[in-house]
C-alpha cells in the first residue's frame, strides 16, 4: 500500500513537471509567433529572440531566423527588380511617344496627298497601327506615373454619381461604336466619398473601356448607397481562372495585344489608395467587377 502511494506521488510530480513544461513551452511558442509576425510585416532587419530555456523552441526560432534571412534577400531582390521594371517602363514609354507623334504627324500630311487606292489602304492600315501604338505607350506612361513614389493624389469630397455620369458621357462614342447600351442603376440620393476625383474617373474609365473591349454586347452598372459599384457584362471568352488574373499587371486576354493589360491593374492601385477595394468574379457567363469606396456624409 505504501508503495502504491509512493508511485502515485511520483507520477503526480512528473505530471506537474510536464504540465509546467508544456505551459512554458506554449508561452515561448506564442512569443515566437508574435515576434515572427512583427518581423515579417515590419520593415526591420532584426531576428527572433527567445528568452526561454527550452531547446526545442530555441531550435525552432533558429530555423525561422534562417528562413527570415532568405526571405529578406528575396524581398530585397524583388523590390529592386520592381523598381528597375517601373523605371524601364517609364523610359520605354517616354522614348516611344516622341517618334510616334512624329509618325502620326507625317501620316496626317500624307493623307492630304494624292494617292492610289492601294496607297490609301496602306496608309489607313499604318494610321490604325500607329494609333494602337500610341494608346499602348500612353498606358505604359500612365502606369509609370501612378506607381511612382512621387505620385500624389490628394483626396477630396467627391460625388460618385456625378463622376460616374461624367465618365459615361465621355465614353458614349466608344460604347455606341461597340453597340453597347449600358443599363445604369443609380440611387436617388447622391453618394459621396473621400477620393481623388481624377483617380475615380480613371477607375471608371478603365472599367468601361474593359467592357467595350471584351463585353458580349452589354454593360450593367449599379451604384448602391453603401458606396458599392458593380460593373457586369457578358464575357463568353472568359473563365473563372482567367478572371483571377485580371488585376495582374501586363496580363491581357486579348491575343492581338491591343492592350498592355495595365488598365485594371491601375484601377486596383487607385481604388486601394482611396481606401477602397476592387474585386472580380465570373458567374453564369458574366464578368462582375465590384468596387467598394469609403462613403462619407
Amino acid at each position: 500500500m505504501v508503495w502504491l502511494w509512493f508511485i502515485c506521488a511520483v507520477l503526480s510530480v512528473i505530471i506537474i513537471v510536464l504540465a509546467v513544461k508544456i505551459v512554458l513551452m506554449k508561452r515561448d511558442i506564442d512569443v515566437v509567433i508574435k515576434d515572427f509576425s512583427e518581423k515579417l510585416n515590419g520593415d526591420t532587419n532584426t531576428l527572433l529572440t527567445v528568452s526561454g530555456s527550452d531547446k526545442t523552441v530555441r531550435r525552432l526560432a533558429a530555423e525561422i531566423n534562417e528562413q527570415l534571412k532568405v526571405l529578406r534577400k528575396l524581398r530585397l531582390r524583388y523590390e529592386q527588380g520592381d523598381c528597375e521594371l517601373k523605371s524601364a517602363v517609364a523610359d520605354i514609354s517616354h522614348d516611344l511617344r516622341t517618334p510616334l507623334t512624329a509618325i502620326d504627324g507625317y501620316l496626317d500630311l500624307l493623307e492630304k496627298e494624292e494617292k492610289s487606292a492601294d496607297a490609301e489602304r496602306y496608309t489607313a492600315v499604318i494610321k490604325n497601327r500607329t494609333q494602337v501604338l500610341k494608346q499602348l505607350s500612353e498606358e505604359l506612361f500612365r502606369y509609370s506615373v501612378i506607381t511612382s513614389p512621387e505620385y500624389e493624389s490628394p483626396a477630396e469630397r467627391v460625388c460618385v454619381n456625378a463622376v460616374l455620369e461624367e465618365c459615361l458621357v465621355s465614353s458614349y462614342a466608344a460604347l455606341n461604336e461597340a453597340q453597347i447600351t449600358p443599363e445604369i442603376d443609380l440611387p436617388e440620393n447622391y453618394i459621396y466619398c473621400n477620393a481623388n476625383r481624377m483617380a475615380l474617373l480613371r477607375i471608371f474609365s478603365n472599367l468601361i473601356g474593359n467592357a467595350v473591349k471584351y463585353s458580349g454586347g452589354d454593360l450593367c452598372i449599379v451604384l448602391s448607397e453603401n458606396g458599392e459599384i458593380v460593373f457586369s457584362n457578358a464575357a463568353p471568352n472568359l473563365s473563372a481562372t482567367l478572371v483571377k488574373k485580371l488585376f495582374d499587371r501586363f496580363y491581357t486576354v486579348d491575343s492581338a495585344r491591343k492592350s498592355t493589360g495595365l488598365g485594371l491593374s491601375i484601377s486596383k492601385i487607385l481604388a486601394e489608395r482611396a481606401g477602397g477595394s476592387i474585386a472580380a468574379e465570373y458567374r453564369d457567363g458574366r464578368l462582375i467587377i465590384t468596387i467598394n469606396l469609403p462613403v462619407c456624409n
